[in-house]
């Protein structure tokens, strides 16, 4: 393996997009100030967050900034120009500046185009973003660049070979969709590693799915190791392959923020016989159907309907993976109490336009309503 900028960046990031709320939907922001407390306290220094993610860079500013010397830590953000964030040329570049006055950094150590696919690549280019990254790293706003990706490893490779300036790439990566079809995560990866790039992992426990997998899965790690959280097995090995320079976890409680700490402030990659305990969960998981669905939210941003895809989704697979029917009706329920209806959508298909996972959307609202609204 070739040395590669970042390798000896502390391997585990915090994700600030899942952060800990009260009812009313507040960010209970005495409880994120104490996660960072721990976080970099354990010698742990890289901070994610977006310009989309709603009120989370105004959240770093009072846990983070506003706390701690700037060369305490690494701050990410993100440019989207997705037509769903940005209707033109100014809007996308204003993000930039945008974010420097939410959260008081001065400057962005990691600065990422965000959420590249085919869908919306051309936005970056024709707004001129590309170039707009490299001034801002001259000017000193920004320290490196590089872009998050969701899409397949084609496109990844056109990416690359276009822009072999960018610095670093996000990706989706995680056991279960390790050879997925759609995701492609050892695909896009191993492009990755062709162009020797650190890759930043985001959804290494896909949005929560795998810190609570089927009981089959549960039992196969139980099995090899009775103390080890499930979010362990699958954060660790993304971590263990070698082009991962950092491992993004959206942790949202303080008792998540502990078990992360438990093993990765002292990082130990996944041994010969860990590995092939990964391998039979992966076995066991690729014969269930469900929705692969992280809950990013990016669906609803436009929907006109106002549906809680990612809420109905996540009652679905309830029923999917676990069987457990009246419990998913319940969880239904609750995702649509202030908003539509499965069986409302229009099929406009501005979700499957902003969706980085590529789902069928509609067609999966459709055997939502069928089977959940009853």
């Amino acid at each position: 393996m070739k040395e590669f900028f970042g390798t000896q960046m502390p391997k585990l990031g915090f994700g600030m997009m899942r952060l800990p709320r009260f009812e009313d939907k507040s960010f209970d922001i005495e409880q994120v100030k104490e996660m960072v407390d721990r976080f970099l306290a354990s010698g742990l220094k890289y901070v994610d967050t977006a310009y989309v993610y709603q009120g989370s860079e105004e959240v770093v500013k009072q846990a983070l900034v506003d706390r701690y010397p700037r060369d305490s830590y690494y701050l990410a953000t993100k440019l989207n120009a997705g037509n769903w964030a940005a209707a033109n040329e100014e809007e996308a570049k204003k993000q930039l500046q945008t974010s420097l006055e939410r959260t008081g950094a001065g400057y962005f150590d990691f600065y990422l185009l965000h959420a590249l696919s085919k869908e919306n690549i051309d936005n970056y280019e024709k707004y001129g973003i590309w170039e707009f990254v490299k001034e801002a790293k001259e000017k000193g706003l920004i320290r490196h660049y590089g872009f998050s990706f969701h899409d397949s490893a084609e496109v990844l490779e056109e990416v690359l070979t276009k822009h072999p300036d960018a610095e670093f790439v996000q990706l989706q990566i995680n056991y279960a969709d390790w050879d997925d079809p759609i995701v492609q995560s050892r695909k896009v990866y191993e492009v990755c590693v062709k162009h020797n790039k650190p890759v930043v992992v985001m959804e290494p426990v896909k949005g929560g799915t795998l810190a609570n997998p089927p009981q089959q899965i549960t039992d196969i790690f139980k099995e090899a190791n009775p103390d080890a959280s499930n979010a362990s097995w699958a954060i660790r090995y993304v971590a263990s392959l070698d082009q991962v320079m950092v491992v993004l976890s959206g942790m949202s409680t303080i008792g998540q923020m502990e078990d992360n700490l438990s093993y990765m402030s002292d990082f130990k990659p996944l041994d010969e016989a860990e590995q092939q305990t990964i391998e039979k969960a992966q076995k066991a998981l690729a014969g269930i159907t469900q929705i692969k669905c992280t809950s990013c939210h990016y669906c609803t941003k436009g929907c006109p309907m106002q549906i809680n895809i990612p809420g109905i989704f996540a009652a679905m697979n309830r029923d999917l993976i676990y069987g457990q029917t009246e419990d998913a009706k319940r969880r239904y329920l609750s995702a649509t109490k202030e908003g539509g209806k499965a069986s409302e959508c229009i099929h406009c298909l501005q979700c499957e336009d902003a969706c980085p996972q590529h789902i069928e959307i509609t067609s999966w609202l459709e055997k939502a309503a069928a089977q959940l609204e009853q």
